[in-house]
């Protein structure tokens, strides 16, 4: 049963309030700064402010540049959620912009005749993609927020389609191993020819530039209606997809109250369901609060951190899902009693295997570095905290005729059959099953830190590791670090199922392991590093302003004025 507004042309909107702990007296930010995770994108936010916009539409600038840029990790084919500070009025809010499942969706379309999941049916192809929300949450952002029209922040976008960029070795490279999924409409735009283009050539996309161009003309209505949605429609129904003009022109975005928790005097402000994220990071470090971390070595901080994770993530897999849909139990789970229980589970003798905790079983794995996070900051002290996706490597790989959008495949982030994992080894409930215009549960969780020091905004892709990445920065910058400690941080994951905690070479050091496996963890060390995180800090006192990125990634960070 569809529970939210029919009117969706109509934005919906839940009651606000400013969420804010005391702050010692603030300097201004003595600059803007744009961290993400291109420098082309980085430049785009920069650009917009010197235009005379403040951060919301240097975030728009910023958020179109990678979806022509760095097509891979997101784009006008998939879905955002925008976490907002106003300065002037200590105003922060979550810009809703995941996409829906279409009206023709049902929970079991993803399997076959047996019961059973159908290989790749979830994540390649037409029939994979939601509804996308990120250009409503562009015009939105405009409209509501914005100093300039879409016309100003979409024009760096806009002129890096039509007059290229020049390819990069890790956008050539996750195009070859996406190619073989791709339809022909897709191929022929980013292999011209057939052939992948050379490192440093120009990547001319001149169908994405024109959508971004009647999107920047025409508002929501640009993509929504109109050429590019019968485009759009027609292309997603060609490929055996379900899209109908009615499920474009209804989308809206939904603006939701953060959620606020607090640990060690820092005020935690960070995204609501349909985001697990939130939930679980406030979760964590509620639970975390009874410990002292600075008095542990290095395993007995690790496996700590392995048990709060684990117990999070449990959670997310029995209760989280489209708050429009089921009753989340947020204020329970996020609340500092629920994490008291949960301490009361936990030895720091031995791990705690996961089938002893009541949930679901199931095999699978975390990882990935799909997606894409951005933070802004102007000098009028607006921040802006962006994590974005189309979710795999270049979305579902299909792009309809005409339109130059990749679509995404966050079908896929749907529990398509109870305790059966998704693509990242998450596993679920009812709670995040397939229904007609439902928000799939997401793991991105762009956040924002605030106590008398000053001010972090941070995120990052990877999949299920998005949260427990979050985690480990914000303890760093708890605990005093600076920007470039944040993305720098070793990282170390544990999702519930598979129990494994997962690692990077330099997170642990053979004592360390040996201990930890001594304790009943199981642990792996990934291939490679993951994650590509984006921070902006500022300093109350002084109004200094730092910016990092990831030193995983390609990404570095922009300042200027305004």
């Amino acid at each position: 049963m569809r529970v939210c507004a029919m009117n969706l042309r109509r934005v919906l909107v839940v009651a606000l309030t400013a969420i804010s702990l005391p702050i010692a007296a603030q300097h201004a930010p003595q600059r803007a700064a744009v961290a993400s995770a291109h420098p082309l994108a980085s430049a785009a936010g920069i650009e917009t402010l010197a235009a005379g916009g403040n951060a919301f539409d240097a975030a728009i600038a910023v958020s179109a540049a990678l979806s022509v840029v760095e097509s891979f990790g997101s784009g006008i084919g998939g879905g955002a959620f925008f976490l907002l500070h106003r300065a002037e009025d200590d105003f922060q809010v979550m810009v809703d912009a995941r996409e829906l499942a279409p009206g023709a969706a049902d929970r079991d379309m993803y399997l076959d005749a047996a019961g059973e999941p159908i290989p790749g049916a979830s994540r390649d192809g037409a029939l994979a993609a939601g509804i996308p929300g990120l250009p409503a949450g562009l015009a939105h952002l405009a409209d509501r927020y914005g100093d300039v029209p879409l016309a100003v922040s979409l024009q760096p976008a806009i002129r890096y389609a039509r007059e290229g960029f020049p390819a990069y070795a890790d956008y050539l490279e996750r195009l070859r191993r996406r190619a073989p999924v791709m339809n022909e409409v897709a191929l022929e735009a980013l292999t011209p020819g057939g052939q992948l283009p050379r490192e440093g050539e120009l990547v001319v996309q001149p169908d994405l530039a024109q959508t971004l161009e009647a999107l920047a003309r025409h508002g929501a209505a640009g993509f929504y209606t109109g050429v590019v949605a019968d485009r759009l429609v027609a292309g997603v129904r060609a490929g055996g997809g379900i899209w109908t003009l009615e499920d474009l022109a209804d989308y809206a975005v939904v603006e939701r109250r953060p959620i606020s928790g607090t640990y060690r005097g820092v005020e935690i402000v960070t995204v609501p369901p349909p985001s697990s994220g939130g939930v679980a990071l406030v979760n964590m470090l509620n639970m975390l609060s009874g410990y002292e971390l600075a008095a542990l070595d290095s395993a007995s901080r690790t496996h700590l951190l392995a048990e709060v994770m684990r117990r999070a993530y449990r959670d997310r897999a029995e209760f989280l899902g489209d708050p429009d849909f089921v009753d989340v139990p947020v204020e329970r789970l996020t609340h500092p009693y629920y994490a008291a229980g949960q301490r009361t589970t936990l030895r720091m003798d031995r791990a705690t295997p996961s089938e002893e905790l009541p949930g679901i079983f199931a095999d699978g794995s975390g990882g990935g570095d799909q997606t894409s996070h951005f933070s802004v900051l102007d000098q009028a002290g607006n921040a802006v905290a962006v994590t974005q996706s189309v979710n795999f490597s270049f979305g579902s790989g299909y792009m309809p005729a005409g339109t130059g959008v990749i679509l995404n495949n966050e079908m896929d982030d749907f529990s398509i059959k109870p305790g059966v994992p998704n693509g990242y080894g998450l596993i679920g409930t009812t709670a995040n099953a397939i229904a007609p215009h439902k928000r799939m549960l997401s793991s991105m969780t762009p956040t924002l830190l605030k106590s008398d020091r000053g001010m972090a905004l941070l995120g990052t892709p990877g999949g299920s590791r998005i949260i427990t990445m979050v985690l480990l920065a914000s303890l760093a910058w708890i605990e005093g670090g600076d920007a470039q400690a944040m993305v720098g941080v070793p990282r170390v994951h544990h999702q519930y199922y598979p129990d494994v905690i997962e690692h990077e070479a330099a997170a642990l050091d053979g004592t360390a392991i040996s201990a930890l496996q001594g304790l009943g963890h199981s642990l792996r060390r990934v291939g490679r590093d993951y994650g590509d995180m984006h921070v902006v800090t500022w300093d109350f006192a002084s109004g200094e302003v730092d910016a990092a990125s990831d030193p995983r990634g390609i990404g570095e960070p922009r300042f200027g004025g305004r």
